[in-house]
């Protein structure tokens, strides 16, 4: 719209050429829409609603000194409470999942709002995880369960392992396999 819209207005007088005056009128109109209307379209009437709301909610805390409840709005406009809520939610801003949320100033590290969803199925396949490898472990014999445990839960080397145990590191490390290997068989077995 911007484009056919700098043809129309154009002069030749400007002494210019086109694109150096559609292009920025182009990114007015691109602007203008994106504040007029936003990035999701909502309908005249629950933008009005919603500028009414927000005009008594200002004049209620100015003349009272306190937020107006919900069902104030709703008996002093006329209109449910469901629209209000509605015309409340579509004047907010809208939130990328990619924006920071946290951020930890000792490490320098971020966590954006991706990070703090959860899914639930996520949360129930990890548990189910948990439970079956503690199963398996549980069913190791004493020297391979130490084993599993200090590497994998402990954090320990293969060289820490072989000096708690009193054996060498290549020893650790074919048990090591060997144990891992025994626990995913009995997995696929199941």
């Amino acid at each position: 719209m911007g484009f056919i819209k700098s043809i129309k207005r154009f002069d030749l007088n400007f002494e210019v050429k086109l694109s150096t005056y559609a292009v920025p009128y182009m990114i007015g109109e691109i602007k203008r829409y994106m504040r007029d209307d936003g990035p999701i379209k909502v309908s005249r009437s629950i933008k009005e609603l919603s500028i009414k709301i927000k005009e008594l909610q200002k004049e209620y805390f100015y003349k009272k000194g306190e937020d107006i409840t919900l069902q104030k709005l709703s008996k002093e406009l006329k209109v449910s409470e469901e629209d209000i809520v509605l015309a409340m939610e579509s004047s907010k801003t809208i939130e990328s999942i990619e924006n920071t949320t946290y951020l930890n100033t000792k490490d320098g590290n971020t966590i954006c709002l991706l990070d703090t969803l959860s899914n639930q199925k996520n949360q129930e396949e990890m548990l189910t995880n948990k439970l079956v490898i503690s199963q398996l472990i549980e069913n190791l014999e004493k020297r391979d369960k130490e084993i599993i445990l200090l590497r994998f839960y402990k954090e320990k080397t293969q060289a820490q392992v072989a000096k708690i145990l009193g054996i060498t590191q290549v020893q650790v490390s074919r048990l090591e396999r060997k144990i891992l290997q025994g626990m995913k068989n009995k997995l696929l077995e199941a």
